[in-house]
């Protein structure tokens, strides 16, 4: 089982390497870096990601009724109250 099951909730979050994912209902969001090295902390990473794609797509072709695109809003940005 992997260590992050996508799309099942607003609060899960997966760090491998540099990169975060965190888990929506409605998408993944994938930040930052991961640097795959031919050694075997290389190989267990690569492990790592696979196993999330690997459930991710699983998920996904489980899904009849998938629309054909989603329209993510993102979040309103506000003034920093404390900015100078």
């Amino acid at each position: 089982m992997p260590e992050l099951q996508p799309f099942q909730n607003e609060s899960d979050t997966l760090q491998i390497g540099e990169m975060t994912i965190e888990n929506r209902t409605d998408q993944l969001e994938i930040y930052g870096s991961l640097a795959i090295t031919r050694d075997k902390v290389g190989l267990e990473l690569a492990l790592r990601l696979k196993a999330l794609l690997d459930a991710t797509v699983a998920e996904l072709q489980k899904q009849n009724d998938l629309p054909e695109q989603v329209v993510y809003n993102g979040v309103d940005s506000v003034e920093n109250p404390f900015k100078d």
